[in-house]
């Protein structure tokens, strides 16, 4: 497996705010990451050190094997679409193709113009008079017809409605199956994600909190339901990342892997176990990582 980005101890400063603290990690070629994190974490700092439009304090990244700063041969091998992607004031969604297809060797025109029509954007209009989705839908075509080796998307679809974020998931996950590359996605919709990515990244303050395959993290943690008394009997001595309660009721997740044994004592307990959703996941592990003294008291 070839190896498409790596990062090693990687440390972004902003005068008195560390952006980005000693970060390391790699992505191979053909995978779909998804990069997550709450707002501020770094993860657009880190795209844009990635994509040559930032510079790293220390630590080194690589990326096709090489710095991407000034690197024609990086550069031309990745796309990077943002949320605040910006276009000269006259430019209409045609001249933004345009220039993709001159800019990315692998511009598929064909692509391009199904995702115009699926995504209804007026081609003739200046993208500064667009609504927002359909500005969205501009960065989100170039993302996708691109083709490129390594492209990142920095929550470009927000703007898109629910029907429109389903077509770009559908036509990427279709497109990647044909034409497989590397796709970071940095998004806060993680449980509309989450059929997509086969890694995950999850960046906190600056600082990577988890990195992991997206089965492998999905197996970490179950939670059990039934009454309180054979819940607690049950999750004694395991570790705790949520706990609710209605009546006498209760809903535990847990850490940790269900061996056989445990699931014939939940069986014999009458007590059920319920899949975490991955946002649900991530949101406890990063509260935990954050306030483990605040959470540990609100489960008693």
């Amino acid at each position: 497996m070839t190896t498409v980005i790596e990062v090693d101890h990687l440390t972004k400063r902003y005068r008195d705010t560390l952006a980005l603290d000693d970060v390391s990690f790699s992505v191979d070629e053909n995978v779909i990451c998804g990069l997550l994190g709450r707002n501020g974490a770094g993860k657009t700092t880190l795209m844009s050190i990635l994509t040559a439009q930032a510079f790293e304090t220390s630590g080194s990244v690589r990326v096709f094997g090489g710095h991407p700063y000034e690197n024609r041969d990086v550069l031309q091998r990745l796309c990077f679409v943002r949320e605040s992607q910006q276009y000269p004031d006259d430019a209409k969604p045609r001249h933004a193709f345009a220039a993709a297809a001159i800019f990315f060797p692998r511009w598929d025109a064909a692509l391009a113009a199904d995702l115009v029509d699926a995504f209804q954007v007026p081609m003739n209009r200046a993208i500064k008079k667009l609504s927002r989705g359909q500005t969205s839908a501009v960065g989100v075509i170039i993302g996708l017809a691109s083709r490129a080796e390594l492209t990142f998307f920095d929550e470009p679809y927000l703007g898109l409605d629910a029907v429109a974020r389903q077509i770009f998931y559908d036509r990427l996950l279709a497109d990647y199956a044909e034409h497989p590359r590397t796709i970071v996605l940095s998004s806060h919709l993680i449980d509309e994600i989450a059929n997509l990515i086969e890694r995950v990244l999850v960046v906190d303050r600056g600082r990577v909190l988890i990195d992991s395959e997206t089965d492998a993290l999905r197996d970490q943690a179950t939670t059990i339901v039934g009454s309180r008394s054979a819940v607690d009997d049950f999750v004694g001595g395991r570790e705790v990342i949520h706990s609710e309660q209605l009546a006498g009721t209760a809903a535990v997740t847990v850490l940790g892997a269900l061996t056989g044994s445990d699931h014939q004592a939940l069986r014999a307990a009458g007590l059920e176990t319920a899949p975490v959703s991955l946002q649900q996941l991530i949101v406890r592990l990063t509260d935990r990582s954050n306030n483990p003294a605040g959470l540990e008291g609100s489960l008693r």
